[in-house]
């Protein structure tokens, strides 16, 4: 199997998701700017989020992928549909459960988030919030079928789903806030409304894919069926696994909300200026930790099923030198290149040019630690593909201490950047430490090559950033707002020029792409 082309296809599927993204928030920036309301609807909108992270994409991806398909690799397909039927009824009983519960208890979410918005904002944060909540359970749903179809090789669909949710909160946006604010509510609720139609949207286009490898969940609705389903030798291990995975995950969503709670007193606009940046920071997350995570994890976790140690170490080493190939370039560009790329993106409608300043020193926070949160997404899968969980967890204990003395030191001093300059070091320190830990356990073995492939991805490196800083200060890219078709052909040229210069580059010093095309 071609790797870089699995991989591939995840990411130009990924990147259309990121740029229907991007419209998103330009459609935010230009309707809302950074004002209160914008960071209300941002605390709402983090809640689900928050949940869905930890529960569904978090830890019962990381225990659930493992499990399926080590399944499929040693018991068959039809021992591993009964564990899917299983595993999909646990599921759906807890999100009922969860749902409810949160309803119920979103003033109480919103105050844990959000404690500093201002009364007015707080209130519409609590109303949105409800309204959202049940989003969780359509996107951890949306995360079992993932699962299930990336283990399958079936990576279309799920990469392609999110793109449905960023088109119903474009067209929500666009077709409610005015009917929304002439009947004296507040037009950012049509972004919420926006929300829930993209989750039932996505939730409804997996069912025909998995009907299509014969492996949609036979859900049990009935008490006993519960029961039943709780029974099953393979949930019981998953749960087993899912517990240190919560906490890894947990303390990765603690520090979420210790950030949103930081934000949401630094001033109105702070929420917004983050959230902002993070977009920019998960663009070339999305493209190449994503893709990297989902073609890798099923991977390496049949390798280690199948006992294939050497072809588990090359997975991994195939995986790192992607991210070192791919996530350098972006971390440069986040750090040189900020300003201009804020400004193309946001300066435009109520999005002003202190906006522009106070977001784009959040993407060069960002920019700092891409490597590290890049590079968790192969090595904390080396980890799960093994069943073990409980490492990663414990590593993320120790960064999230780090990352809140981080905090107390640069957000002082530099204020809302500071919260993501302490995330990305933070993301430094985990990966290396999961770095560590799988060559202490001998399950990692560089292949030979890496310093000349590294001094090579640096030379480029070094070319485009240089291209980039003289674009950066040679133009006014804020001035340029008056001629938004004349600064976007700019910014264009820009990109394609950089990235001829580092490709280029890669090429004249003997990079060859086809070796990289899959593990040797």
């Amino acid at each position: 199997m071609n790797l870089l082309r699995a991989a591939s296809t995840i990411s130009l599927l990924t990147l259309t998701s990121r740029i229907t993204g991007l419209v998103r928030e330009q459609m935010t920036a230009g309707l809302f700017g950074a004002s209160a309301m914008t960071d209300a609807f941002l605390v709402a909108f983090r809640i689900p989020n928050l949940l869905r992270r930890l529960f569904a994409e978090g830890a019962f991806s990381q225990a659930f992928v493992p499990l399926l398909a080590g399944a499929r690799a040693t018991q068959g397909d039809e021992a591993t549909h009964d564990l899917i039927d299983a595993v999909a009824t646990v599921l759906l009983w807890a999100l009922v459960a969860t749902s409810v519960l949160g309803i119920v208890a979103a003033p109480l979410l919103v105050w844990l988030l959000g404690g500093g918005l201002p009364a007015p904002a707080f209130d519409a944060s609590v109303v949105m919030t409800r309204f959202m909540f049940p989003y969780i359970g359509c996107m951890s749903l949306v995360a079992l079928s993932a699962g299930i179809l990336n283990t399958w090789r079936r990576f279309v669909v799920p990469a392609a789903s999110p793109v449905l949710l960023n088109l119903s909160m474009i067209a929500c946006g666009w077709a409610l806030v005015g009917p929304l604010e002439r009947a004296g509510m507040p037009g950012i609720y049509g972004m919420a409304a926006g929300v829930m139609l993209g989750g039932l949207l996505q939730l409804a286009v997996q069912w025909p894919a998995l009907s299509r490898i014969g492996m949609r969940p036979r859900l049990r609705w009935s008490w006993r069926g519960l029961r039943q389903s709780q029974a099953h030798p393979g949930v019981k291990r998953m749960l087993i696994n899912m517990a240190p995975a919560l906490l890894g995950v947990g303390v990765s969503q603690l520090s979420l909300m210790i950030n949103t709670q930081i934000s949401s007193r630094l001033g109105e606009g702070a929420t917004s200026w983050l959230n902002y940046a993070d977009r920019l920071m998960e663009f070339p997350i999305g493209l190449l930790g994503v893709a990297l995570s989902a073609v890798l994890t099923p991977q390496l976790s049949a390798a280690q099923a199948s006992g294939e140690t050497e072809r588990y170490s090359r997975l991994l080493d195939w995986g790192l030198r992607m991210v070192m190939m791919f996530a350098l370039p972006c971390a440069v560009a986040l750090l040189v290149f900020a300003q201009p790329l804020t400004a193309v993106l946001y300066h435009r409608g109520a999005f002003t040019a202190s906006d522009v300043a106070h977001t784009a020193q959040s993407v060069m926070g960002w920019g700092i630690g891409l490597l590290g949160l890049i590079a968790v997404k192969v090595l904390a899968p080396g980890f799960f593909a093994r069943q073990d969980t409980g490492t990663p967890a414990k590593i993320a204990v120790g960064v999230l201490v780090l990352t809140q003395g981080f905090n107390l030191v640069f957000v002082p001093w530099i204020g809302v950047a500071g919260l993501a300059l302490s995330i990305g070091l933070g993301a430094l320190v985990n990966a290396s430490w999961l770095f560590w830990g799988l060559r202490k356990l001998g399950s990692y073995r560089p292949e030979p090559g890496w310093l000349a492939f590294g001094l090579r991805v640096v030379l480029g490196c070094t070319a485009m950033g240089l291209l980039q800083w003289q674009l950066a200060v040679r133009l006014d890219w804020l001035a340029l707002g008056a001629h938004e078709f004349q600064r976007g052909l700019f910014m264009a040229a820009s990109l394609a020029a950089s990235a001829a210069v580092y490709f280029g580059v890669l090429l004249l010093v003997g990079m060859r792409p086809r070796a990289l095309g899959r593990p040797s």
